[in-house]
C-alpha cells in the first residue's frame, strides 16, 4: 500500500468515528439512547437498515461467491420484497401501537416473561456469534495487507466500533451509517468501472457479459426442486422470505433501526426503500465479482488466492508437487486466454458453429482448472490441516491489492471496513439493548431512574463488544463467511419468527404451549442442521412451521385435558 492509500483509509475511518461520537454525545434517557429520540426520517432508516445488513462480509465474500458460482446467489434475496411488505403491514403497526423498545418486549404482554426471556436469549446467542464474525472478516483483509496478527487486528477494529456505539447508541449508529453507505457505493462503482477499463482493447461490457455467460456465470434462476441445492428460485422465494421476515421483523439489530422513525409512515417508507434497492445493490456486487472473473480470464491469477495457504504448502514436504501444479496452472492460463480471444473473434464473425466450439473449449479448460485448484487445496490440507484451503473470501482482496491504482486501494479497503463497522455497530447496539432491557431491567426488583438504565445499556454494549472481539479471535473461515452468518441465523430465525406469528395470529394459544414448542423446535432444527436434512435456507421455513404446529397441538391437547368430564 502507498502513502496515499493510508491517507484515504485513515481519514475515512477517523471521520466516521469522530463524527459519530461528536454528533450524538449525551443521551438523556432510554428513549434517546435506544430509539434515537424517535426522530429518524425514512431515508435515514432505509440506509441504516441496508448498512446493518451490508457488513464487510457482503463486500468480502459476495464477489468471491460470484467469481466461483456466478449470479445465482441473488436468488437468496427474492423473498425480501414480500417480507418488507408483510412487516410494514403487520409488525410495524403493532410495535408502534404498543410503544415497545424491543421486539421481545411485546411477547411478555402476549404470552409471559419466560417466552420473552427465551427469545431474547436466542437472539443474544446467534447475534453475538454473528458480531464476532463481522469483526473477523475485515481483520482478514488487513492481515493480508499488513501481515499483522489477526488477533491484534480484531481488537483494533472492535475498539473503533465500540467507541461511537457505546457513546451515542442508536442515533450514533444511524448517523454514521449514512456516511458509510455513501463511501461503500462510491468505492464499488469505482472498482466496477476500473475493471471494465482494464479489459483488453475491444472487449466491451456486452462482450464481457458474453464471456461470463460462456463460463456459466450468468445463470440467475434455478427452478430445480432439489432441497439440497442452496440457491434456487424456490429456496429464495420461500426460505429467503422466511429468513428476511425473521431478520427484519424480529431481529433487534433491524427492529431498532426502524423503531427510531418519527412515525409509522417513516418506518414503513424506510423498509420499502430497503425492499426496492436491496436486490439491485446485491446484484451489482455480484456483477462486480463476475467482472473480476472476466478480468482474470486475461490476467494472471494465483493457484490459490489465500497467500498464507500458499506459503504454508511451499514450505512443506509437498512444496515441489505444489510448484508442479502452479506450472500446470500457468499453462492452463495461457490456453484460457487463447480460448477467450478465439471466442471473441467468433462473436465478431457471428459464426454460430465456431462460437459453440469456442464455448465448449472454454468450458473444457475451466473444468481442468477447477480440478487443478482442487488438487492444490488437497495439498494445502496435507501440509497443514488447520490452514483454510477455501479461498472464496480472498478473491476480491487479491484483486484490490494487486490491480487497483494507489488511492483506490485505500478507498476499497475503507469500503469494506466501513461496512464492517456499520454492521457491527448495529449488532452491538442491539445486543446491549436486549441485555439491558429484556434481561437486566425486567428481572431487577429495585426500580431505578432513566440514567441508570442508559448507563446499563452502555455497559452491556461495551461488554458485548469485548465478547464479539473474543469470538473473532477464535473464528475461522467456513465455506465462506457470508454463508456462515446466514447459516447461524437460519438455525434460530425460523423458531423465533414462528413465536411472533403465533403472537399475532393465534390469539388462543397460551405462553406455556409456545415456550415448550419453542424449546423442542430449537433442538430439532439444530439436529436437522447437523445431519444436513435440508439446505440452510429451508431451515427458516421448517423452524417457523414446526413451532406453530407444535404450539397449536400442545394448546389443543391442553384444552382437551382442562375440559370437565361429560356427566352421564
Amino acid at each position: 500500500m502507498d502513502i496515499l492509500d493510508w491517507i484515504v483509509l485513515g481519514t475515512t475511518l477517523f471521520f466516521i468515528v469522530v463524527y459519530g461520537v461528536w454528533k450524538t454525545k449525551g443521551s438523556k434517557n432510554v428513549d434517546d439512547y435506544v430509539l434515537g429520540g424517535h426522530d429518524a426520517k425514512w431515508w435515514t432508516i432505509g440506509l441504516s437498515v441496508m448498512a446493518t445488513q451490508a457488513s464487510a462480509i457482503t463486500f468480502l465474500s459476495t464477489p468471491g461467491q460470484a467469481f466461483h458460482d456466478g449470479l445465482g446467489f441473488v436468488q437468496f434475496y427474492l423473498g425480501l420484497p414480500l417480507a418488507m411488505i408483510f412487516i410494514c403491514m403487520v409488525f410495524i403497526p403493532i410495535y408502534r401501537k404498543l410503544k415497545v423498545f424491543t421486539a421481545y418486549e411485546m411477547l411478555e404482554g402476549r404470552f409471559d416473561l419466560k417466552t420473552r426471556t427465551l427469545t431474547a436469549i436466542l437472539f443474544l446467542v446467534q447475534r453475538g456469534l454473528a458480531a464476532g464474525i463481522t469483526i473477523f472478516a475485515p481483520s482478514i483483509i488487513l492481515s493480508a495487507v499488513l501481515g499483522w496478527d489477526l488477533r491484534t487486528l480484531n481488537i483494533i477494529i472492535g475498539i473503533l466500533v465500540i467507541a461511537y456505539t457505546v457513546s451515542g447508541g442508536t442515533k450514533a449508529v444511524s448517523v454514521t451509517q449514512k456516511q458509510q453507505m455513501f463511501i461503500i457505493m462510491v468505492g464499488m462503482f469505482f472498482a466496477f468501472f476500473f475493471i471494465l477499463g482494464s479489459l483488453p482493447t475491444g472487449v466491451s461490457f456486452g462482450e464481457a457479459l458474453k464471456i461470463a455467460g460462456a463460463n456459466n456465470k450468468l445463470q440467475i434462476l434455478d427452478f430445480s426442486l432439489d432441497t439440497q441445492n442452496r440457491y434456487t428460485f424456490w429456496s429464495g422465494i420461500t426460505g429467503g422470505f422466511f429468513l428476511a421476515l425473521a431478520y427484519f421483523g424480529t431481529d433487534q439489530s433491524q427492529v431498532q433501526r426502524y423503531l427510531s422513525g418519527e412515525s409509522i409512515r417513516e418506518s414503513q417508507l424506510g423498509l420499502i426503500f430497503n425492499g426496492v434497492f436491496k436486490i439491485p445493490m446485491q446484484f451489482f456486487i455480484l456483477l462486480v465479482g463476475v467482472m473480476v472473473f472476466v478480468f482474470y480470464q486475461y490476467n494472471p491469477s494465483p493457484l490459490n488466492f489465500n497467500p498464507a495457504a500458499t506459503e504454508v504448502v511451499l514450505e512443506s514436504e509437498h512444496g515441489e508437487k505444489y510448484k508442479a501444479l502452479e506450472a500446470g496452472h500457468l499453462v492452463l492460463e495461457r490456453e484460457k486466454r487463447m480460448a477467450q480471444l478465439a471466442f471473441s473473434a467468433a462473436l465478431e464473425l457471428k459464426e454460430y458453429n465456431t462460437i459453440i466450439k469456442a464455448e465448449q473449449n472454454i468450458q473444457k479448460i475451466n473444468q481442468q482448472e477447477r480440478a487443478n485448484r482442487e488438487a492444490a487445496r488437497d495439498l494445502i490440507s496435507k501440509a497443514d490441516d488447520s490452514v483454510e484451503t477455501n479461498d472464496k473470501d480472498y478473491v476480491f482482496i487479491h484483486f484490490i491489492l494487486k490491480n487497483l491504482p494507489n488511492g483506490l486501494i485505500g478507498l476499497l479497503l475503507a469500503v469494506i471496513l466501513s461496512a464492517a463497522m456499520s454492521s457491527t455497530a448495529s449488532e452491538l447496539n442491539a445486543l446491549g439493548t436486549i441485555t439491558a432491557l429484556d434481561l437486566y431491567k425486567r428481572n431487577k426488583k429495585k426500580i431505578m431512574d432513566e440514567k441508570h438504565y442508559v448507563k446499563a445499556a452502555k455497559g452491556f454494549t461495551l461488554l458485548w463488544g469485548v465478547v464479539a472481539i473474543s469470538i473473532a479471535c477464535v473464528a475461522n473461515l467456513f465455506d465462506n463467511l457470508i454463508q456462515l452468518v446466514n447459516i447461524i441465523g437460519s438455525i434460530f430465525y425460523g423458531n423465533v419468527l414462528g413465536i411472533f406469528l403465533l403472537a399475532f395470529f393465534f390469539k388462543y394459544v397460551k405462553g406455556d404451549s409456545v415456550f415448550i414448542a419453542a424449546i423442542v423446535t430449537q433442538v430439532i432444527v439444530i439436529v436437522g442442521w447437523y445431519f444436513d436434512w435440508m439446505s440452510y435456507l429451508w431451515l427458516n421455513a421448517f423452524g417457523c412451521l414446526l413451532v406453530i404446529s407444535l404450539a397449536l397441538l400442545l394448546e389443543t391437547f391442553d384444552g382437551f385435558l382442562r375440559k370437565p368430564p361429560i356427566k352421564s
